[in-house]
């Protein structure tokens, strides 16, 4: 049988440390881009992909994520009572766009640990992995784009992008041979590295954060041991697997944001705003403005 793709899990139990102080008592995944929160970009990249079922994995302190997607009647009928019509079609749509989960992650233990804390939602089935920090701008979702090469490939797959040497130690990173017939977008991964110092890295092909992966990982993190900081590493259960059934990288068509680092989300909002039809072009000219 044909494997699909119709289950995410979202990972949303960090501690956003990066973003201190604006995250001690707010989700980093709820600071705002623009006027919407981080995870609505991402959860709208699965819902535009087919995704119909999201896990969201969430820890103490992340109560907002929650209410932002369930319905909010006071602030539907405030709306409704000023007509703001537009507005409150926004809102209701964000409280009916999939079917959302959430399951706890009672101690924050690593990515890994967090894709195994939602097995129970995921079951025996294939199923995407959406980072909050990664945003990425494509005309065809990240996440579709995979799902078209995982419905030929049916196997597990990892998005990755060309990242210079400068910055390679901080992402895991893969050393693949190019699969012919897909244009040199498709590796066959050999190996993934955790942060190599850029004169180890096995190439300048960054893991993003975007993966479809098989049920078999889940016993494969059920057995891996913690590592650096006490945390099961994904790229460790990934090495596993790669001994059990071929694992592939893409490397995706798009605009990635690297929005878990205060410069990166800057240069997001930047570019989003400048996007949108009702700032652009007066956000346009004040940054014309300014004396740089």
């Amino acid at each position: 049988m044909t494997m699909r793709i119709r289950k995410a899990v979202f990972p949303a139990a960090g501690l956003g440390t990066r973003f201190l102080p604006a995250t001690k008592a707010q989700p980093k995944e709820m600071l705002p881009l623009v006027d919407k929160p981080l995870i609505q970009y991402v959860v709208e990249e699965a819902v535009r992909s087919g995704i119909a079922n999201i896990t969201i994995v969430t820890g103490r302190g992340k109560n907002a994520i929650e209410d932002h997607f369930d319905v909010s009647y006071e602030l539907e009928q405030v709306l409704l009572n000023r007509g703001k019509q537009d507005l409150l079609d926004e809102i209701r749509e964000i409280s009916s766009m999939v079917n959302l989960t959430y399951v706890r992650q009672k101690e924050a233990l690593g990515l890994g640990h967090a894709i195994l804390v939602a097995r129970e939602s995921v079951g025996h089935e294939p199923f995407a992995v959406l980072l909050g920090d990664d945003i990425i701008d494509s005309e065809i979702p990240c996440l579709k784009q995979m799902m078209n090469i995982f419905g030929k490939l049916q196997a597990s797959i990892i998005a990755t992008c060309e990242v210079p040497p400068s910055e390679i130690s901080s992402y895991g990173v893969i050393r693949g041979t190019p699969v012919e017939g897909f244009g040199n977008r498709v590796f066959q991964v050999q190996d993934v590295v955790e942060k190599p110092p850029a004169g180890e890295a096995p190439s300048n092909m960054a893991i993003i954060g975007r993966y479809l992966l098989t049920p078999e990982i889940f016993p494969i993190l059920e057995k891996t041991r913690s590592g650096r900081g006490g945390e099961i590493q994904l790229t460790d259960g990934i090495r596993t697997l790669l001994e059990q059934q071929p694992v592939y990288a893409y490397k995706f068509d798009g605009t990635r944001y690297d929005a878990g680092d205060k410069l990166g989300f800057l240069k997001a909002t930047v570019e989003f705003a400048l996007g949108r039809r009702d700032l652009g072009t007066e956000f346009r000219a004040y940054l014309k403005s300014l004396k740089l």
